[in-house]
Order: structure tokens, then C-alpha cells, then sequence
């Protein structure tokens, strides 16, 4: 029965030693002279204004959390969608489509939470 994910899990555990292969051997034999200009923060070719490590405010950290949250709400709803006429077909439909409102009235209720506390505001 786990035979069919085995190769996903030789994939899974070669990419995964890859990437650990890559960063071990750039620290290695990468370069390490830093000269006042590598630590200077980039900025499109822009002489830097300010320093480099200042403050973010907590907005922009809201705004990527709540991005990551509705696109985690697509990945669950097209999946759905497409198997929707397998439910219909086996009685299975309607009960299929009150679990994905409930979910998107769940997701709905986040959404207008964070709107009234003014989270999607740019200031």
C-alpha cells in the first residue's frame, strides 16, 4: 500500500540532501572577504539611505500571514471543485458543499476580523 510513495520519498530525501550539499559546500569554498561595500544593504544601485537593520512594522508581517492564509484556502478549494461531481454522483454533494462553505464562512469571518481592526490598511 506505501509502495506508490516511495519514490516521493526518495525524491523528498535527495532534494533535501541536495540543498544541504549546496549550503555546506558554498560556506566551504565560497568567499569570504568582506569589503565595506558586499556588507552595504542592496538597493538597486541606490547609495543606501539609513541603516540597513531598522524596524518593520508589524503590518507588513499581518499582510504576508493573511496572503499565506488565503492561499492556503485555494489550495484546499480546487482540489474540491474538481472532485465536486464524484460527490454528486455518489449522494455525497450536498454534504460536500456544506463543509466548503463552513470552510469559506470560517476563512470569511478571519478576513473581516482583520479588516475592522485595520489590518489591510496602507498607510
Amino acid at each position: 500500500m506505501l509502495n506508490s510513495y516511495i519514490p516521493l520519498a526518495i525524491i523528498i530525501i535527495l532534494s533535501i540532501g541536495f540543498a544541504i550539499l549546496i549550503v555546506i559546500i558554498g560556506g566551504l569554498f565560497g568567499p569570504r572577504r568582506k569589503t565595506p561595500r558586499k556588507v552595504l544593504p542592496y538597493e538597486s544601485g541606490m547609495t543606501p539611505i539609513g541603516p540597513g537593520t531598522r524596524r518593520i512594522p508589524v503590518r507588513f508581517y499581518l499582510v504576508a500571514v493573511l496572503f499565506i492564509l488565503f492561499d492556503i484556502e485555494i489550495i484546499f478549494i480546487i482540489p474540491w471543485a474538481v472532485i465536486l461531481r464524484e460527490f454528486v454522483g455518489e449522494n455525497y454533494g450536498v454534504f460536500a458543499l456544506i463543509e466548503m462553505v463552513t470552510f469559506i464562512i470560517i476563512l470569511l469571518i478571519g478576513l473581516f476580523y482583520a479588516w475592522k481592526k485595520g489590518a489591510l490598511e496602507w498607510e
